[in-house]
C-alpha cells in the first residue's frame, strides 16, 4: 500500500462521508485526514495489522452459519472511521426519537384500541397478514405505553447528502456490543486523535441500558434484579449477549436458568435459592420465549413467562409483539403513522417505497424489476432481497413469480447511490458502501439515542451489503464537535 494522498482519492457522483472532493477533506473530518496522509505506508499497515491483533486479543467475534456449521470469526474491522459532524448529529437524533415514539404509540395502539385502523389511516388487511402480531399480547398496556424499549433504525445517506431511514429493527436489534468495541478498537491504535476531546463519545451506553431497563422494573426498589435471557452460547449474537451483561453488572441466564412461580412471578436459580427476577432483557425470539404461550417445543424460553407479564410481575424489553411494526411494508406507513400520533410532519424521510399488495405499485415493481430492490417484509441481514441491477435475468423472472403469488410480502425502493467513506484495502485506499445503525432508548419518561452508531461497511468492492455475515465490515462512527467547545468532552470514550 502507497502512503495516502488525498489528492489521488476519487468518488465522483457519490457522497463521501470524509472528502467533500478529491484532497478537500470535510471539516469534521480534517483531523483524521491529516493525521493518514501524515505517516507513511509502513505505519498505516502497522495500524491495521494492530487493530486486528485487538480484536484477537478481545476477543471480538461473530457467528456465521455455512453448511450446517457454526463457525467464529473475528470481527471484520477498518480503521479509518465514519465521520459525522455534531451539528447534523442533532437533526438526526431528534428525528430518531420522534419516530420510536409514533411507533411505540402505534404499537399499543394495535393491541388494544386499533384507533388508526377505525380511522381509515392504516389498512386491516397488513395487521390481518402481519407474521409479527402476536394475539397472545391483545389488551396489555406496558409501563408507559413500550414495546420498544430498544430500537435499532438503520439509516443510508444518498448521493446529494440526504440521510433517509431505511428500516426499524424493533425485534430483538443486534449490534450495539460492536459499536462499543469499534470504538475501543480505535482508541487504542490512534489514541493521539481523541486528545482534543472533540469526538463525543459512546461508552455511556451500557449504562444508560441499565438505568432505562431499572426503570421499567414492576417493584419500584433500588436495585431491581436485572437478567439477559440469551438462547445460548450457539447464538450468532451470544458475544452480545454475554458482552453487556458483563458491562452492565447483570447475570446472563438460559431459559432453564428462571421459573414463574405460583404466585406467578419469575424467579432465577442460584446455588443460595430463588432469586426475585424484576426485569429480563431478552434476546429470545416471541415464538420460543414461553412455551406455554407460543412454541410448545421451544426449551429456549421460561414457562409461564407470558402469564407473569400480563399480570405486571416482571418487565420484558422487548415487549412480545413489538414486531408487528418491524415489517418493511409497515415501515412505507410511518410517515403517516407520524403524523397520526404526533400531528407533526417527519423529522426524517423514508426510503420511497413501493407496495406490491397495491395494484398499481406491484405493476410498476413487476416492470421495472431490473431499476429496483426489492425486500420481503419480514426477512432481516440482508437475506431473501433481490437487488435489481445486480441480478440476472433469471433471477428477476423468479421473483416476479414470488411477488405475484404473494404481493402482500413485498415492497420495493429505488437503487440508491449510497454513500461512502474511505476504506483500506490491500493495495490503496478506496471508496465502500456504508450504512448506519444508531440505537435508541425509551423508558416511557426518558429517551436516549447513542451518539452515531454502528457504521456498517461493504468491503466488496461495489457491493451494497454491508451484513459481516455477507461480507460485510464495520467501522467506528465518530460524532465530531463543531462547536469549538469540544475541550469539555473529555477524552471522548
Amino acid at each position: 500500500m502507497p502512503q495516502i494522498n488525498w489528492n489521488d482519492y476519487a468518488c465522483e457522483g457519490l457522497y463521501d462521508e470524509l472528502l467533500a472532493s478529491a484532497g478537500k477533506p470535510r471539516p469534521a473530518a480534517q483531523a483524521v485526514c491529516d493525521y493518514l496522509s501524515s505517516i507513511d505506508a509502513k505505519e498505516v499497515r502497522d495500524l491495521k495489522t494492530a487493530a486486528e491483533v485487538a480484536i484477537q486479543v478481545m476477543g471480538i467475534t461473530f457467528t456465521v452459519y455455512s453448511d450446517g456449521d457454526m463457525i467464529d470469526r473475528a470481527w471484520p474491522f477498518d480503521i479509518v472511521p465514519r465521520i459525522i459532524p455534531s451539528h447534523e448529529w442533532e437533526h438526526v437524533e431528534a428525528g430518531l426519537k420522534q419516530r420510536v415514539k409514533a411507533l411505540n404509540l402505534f404499537i399499543d395502539d394495535l393491541y388494544n384500541e386499533q384507533r388508526i385502523i377505525k380511522d381509515g389511516v392504516f389498512p386491516a388487511e397488513l395487521l390481518e397478514q402481519s407474521v409479527n402480531f402476536r394475539q397472545q399480547c391483545v389488551g396489555i398496556h406496558p409501563p408507559g405505553g413500550i414495546w420498544a424499549h430498544i430500537c435499532g433504525s438503520d439509516l443510508v445517506r444518498d448521493k446529494d447528502g440526504t440521510i433517509y431511514v431505511l428500516e426499524d429493527n424493533l425485534r430483538i436489534p443486534s449490534g450495539v456490543s460492536y459499536m462499543l468495541e469499534n470504538r475501543n478498537v480505535s482508541k487504542r491504535v490512534m489514541p493521539e486523535l481523541f486528545q482534543t476531546g472533540r469526538i463525543l463519545p459512546v461508552d455511556d451506553y451500557p449504562a444508560q441500558l441499565h438505568d432505562m431497563l431499572a426503570a421499567m422494573s414492576p417493584r419500584k426498589i433500588n436495585e431491581p434484579n436485572i437478567v439477559v435471557l440469551t438462547p445460548g452460547i450457539y447464538n450468532s449474537a451470544y458475544y452480545e449477549h454475554a458482552f453487556l451483561a458483563q458491562q452492565m453488572g447483570v447475570d446472563l441466564v438460559e431459559g432453564s436458568d428462571l421459573i414463574v412461580g405460583s404466585d406467578d412471578c419469575v424467579y432465577m436459580r442460584t446455588i443460595d435459592g430463588l432469586v426475585h427476577v424484576d426485569v429480563i432483557y431478552r434476546r429470545v425470539d416471541d415464538l420460543f420465549i414461553d412455551p406455554e404461550a407460543f412454541n410448545p417445543e421451544s426449551t429456549l424460553g421460561v414457562p409461564g413467562v407470558m402469564r407473569a407479564w400480563r399480570k405486571g410481575t416482571v418487565a420484558l424489553c422487548n415487549a412480545p409483539g413489538a414486531g408487528v411494526a418491524d415489517d418493511k411494508v409497515v415501515y412505507a406507513y410511518v410517515p403517516e403513522i407520524i403524523r397520526y400520533y404526533l400531528d407533526a410532519e417527519p423529522i426524517l424521510p423514508n426510503v420511497p417505497s413501493y407496495l406490491c399488495m397495491r395494484e398499481d405499485d406491484r405493476n410498476y415493481v413487476l416492470a421495472n424489476l431490473d431499476k429496483l430492490v426489492v425486500k420481503p417484509a419480514n426477512e432481516s441481514g440482508g437475506y431473501g432481497m433481490l437487488i435489481g441491477p445486480h441480478a440476472t435475468a433469471e433471477e428477476r423472472a423468479n421473483f416476479a413469480e414470488l411477488i405475484k403469488a404473494n404481493p402482500r410480502n413485498y415492497m420495493a425502493q429505488p437503487t440508491l447511490s449510497l454513500s461512502v467513506t474511505p476504506t483500506l484495502t490491500d493495495s490503496a485506499i478506496e471508496p465502500r458502501h456504508v450504512d448506519l445503525r444508531p440505537f435508541i432508548l425509551s423508558s416511557g419518561t426518558d429517551t436516549y439515542v447513542t451518539t452515531g452508531g454502528l457504521t456498517r461497511v461493504a468491503l466488496v468492492k461495489g457491493s451494497l451489503v454491508v451484513n459481516s455475515s455477507q461480507g460485510g465490515g464495520s467501522k467506528d462512527t465518530w460524532i465530531v464537535d463543531t462547536s469549538g467547545q469540544g475541550q469539555t468532552q473529555g477524552q471522548g470514550s
